[in-house]
């Protein structure tokens, strides 16, 4: 194994890679969030709605697994979804110590017309790869992504 040195570290051969998957990451967050201007939504706040939009509710926990939003964020975008009455709060039926997050009308009408609208917005950007190529982004991401755990 070659020894890193503040001389050599910059020309380790996965610099490029990383560079490029960080670029990748930037460019698709900038054009996924360009999809909520003037709509009211962050994107946080939009992972969520997306999030419940199919579901009766779920647990912070379970938002927080299937979101990109860290537990500290989560109360704060659950708060301000709140405030906008497009969320609500219920005590679990099945654990007295969760609660349970679930979409109000005015939440479930803002999930049917915006989240086709957004997959759109995006799908437009993925159409540009074959799907082959989308399946081997897909392997090599899954490949990176164990590589760090």
């Amino acid at each position: 194994m070659t020894r890193i040195t503040a001389g050599n570290a910059a020309r380790q051969d996965f610099i490029p890679l990383m560079r490029e998957l960080v670029r990748a990451y930037q460019a698709f967050a900038a054009y996924d969030a360009a999809g909520y201007r003037g709509k009211d939504l962050t994107v946080p706040q939009a992972d969520v709605i997306f999030t419940l939009g199919n579901t009766p509710g779920l647990t912070f926990k379970q938002i927080g697994k299937s979101t990109l939003i860290t537990k500290g964020t989560l109360t704060g975008v659950i708060d301000r979804l709140e405030g906008k009455g497009l969320v609500k709060r219920v005590p679990s039926a099945d654990d007295g110590r969760c609660t349970v997050v679930g979409l109000t009308a005015k939440g479930r009408r803002l999930f049917e017309q915006e989240f086709p609208r957004q997959i759109r917005h995006i799908k437009e950007r993925f159409d540009r790869l074959t799907g082959s190529e989308r399946e081997q982004g897909v392997r090599l991401l899954r490949k990176i992504t164990a590589a760090f755990r």
